[in-house]
């Protein structure tokens, strides 16, 4: 069996203040394999950045890794010191964040900013890493090449800045690309340009990529499984296809009916998920998605659900518990089955 690029296990975030200890990401795992594409979902302030974060080592103090392990390729590198950090973050983890602006130095020339960042983590001469760089600018789309290398980054559009984003995450050719809302500040055509290059390039080069968005269209049109969060907990884990078309979590069963509908009635109201994402100090008991859920029956407000199986995927939700004792009420189990909720069959006949 191939070993996973990234390897997470039980990873907590906790964010120590004067009020008390924070957990910003709550016993999370999941893995991203060689040249897949993993999407991260979920609404702002589910946990998603901050997970990248944690994986690349860029946490804000004090925010801090206080459990759970990382593994790149097989080496732990959570408890890393700094000087190995950095010579691991840009290497092998690239770094694509949401704004591109904050990733170049105004003051310097794009090939120059290239250049400095091959010679970082390559061994080459400056005329060779600047023939690279040109080369990295001619894969990732830009025309003119040899003479961009001399413009500032105010000089480029929005959409040519971030694929000098992307040239730059590739540059070292890393194992993993994290990519923070890649898209989230340009236009649809341009959107789709990005997603298309990243799509391209990470295939080509073999490297794994970690996809951070709050939007499930380019989840569908990108990921190979998708990873959705809620309150910094797994909600649901699988591949894309079977958690867009069939969801298993009434959390993600919320955000695919909250999307708009090209088919649907033009005047119908788009469905919306009451109330909003709890307050890392105020998340509630057991299951953090019940005081909004539609499902939520007496066990979902005093024990957290482990992920359990839920056809091709897994879902943190009893209703895919297998064990009888804790049967949600017939008509909870009723509802759940007009979703498209695919009950495990010991619970089903514990709710007839």
């Amino acid at each position: 069996m191939t070993e996973a690029t990234l390897s997470v296990r039980n990873l907590r975030v906790e964010i120590p203040t004067r009020r008390g200890v924070l957990t910003a990401i709550d016993d999370l795992s999941f893995d991203i394999a060689p040249g897949e594409v993993l999407g991260m979902v979920g609404e702002s302030g589910a946990g998603k950045s901050i997970t990248g974060s944690a994986v690349i080592g860029l946490l804000e103090p004090p925010g801090r890794v206080a459990g759970g392990e990382i593994r790149l390729a097989g080496e732990r590198i959570d408890n890393l010191p700094p000087e190995r950090m950095r010579h691991i973050r840009g290497k092998r983890i690239g770094m694509i964040f949401q704004d591109p602006l904050t990733s170049l130095n105004p003051l310097y020339r794009i090939g120059d900013q290239l250049v400095e960042t091959i010679l970082t983590h390559q061994r080459m001469t400056s005329g060779e890493a600047r023939d690279k760089a040109r080369r990295l600018l001619e894969e990732v789309g830009i025309p003119a090449a040899e003479t961009r290398l001399s413009s500032y980054p105010h000089q480029f559009s929005g959409g040519m800045r971030q694929r000098v984003v992307i040239a730059l995450a590739l540059a070292a050719d890393p194992e993993l690309v994290i990519a923070d809302e890649p898209t989230t500040a340009l236009d649809v055509s341009v959107q789709a340009q990005i997603i298309a290059l990243l799509k391209r390039l990470c295939a080509e080069r073999g490297a794994s990529v970690m996809l951070i968005t709050h939007d499930m269209g380019v989840i569908a049109e990108t990921a190979d499984r998708v990873c959705v969060l809620y309150a910094g907990r797994l909600a649901e884990l699988g591949p894309v296809r079977e958690v867009v078309k069939h969801p298993q979590h009434p959390y993600t069963i919320g955000l695919m009916a909250a999307i708009p509908s090209l088919s649907g009635d033009p005047d119908a109201a788009l469905a919306q998920i009451p109330g909003s994402m709890p307050r890392l100090g105020a998340i509630p008991p057991g299951c953090a998605f019940n005081p909004r859920c539609t499902f939520a029956f007496d066990r979902c407000t005093a024990e957290r659900p482990d992920a359990y199986p839920a056809g091709a995927s897994r879902a943190a939700c009893f209703l895919h518990a297998p064990d009888r004792p804790y049967a949600a009420p017939p008509d909870v189990l009723a509802a759940a089955r007009t979703a498209g909720i695919r009950l495990p069959a010991p619970m089903d006949e514990a709710g007839r």
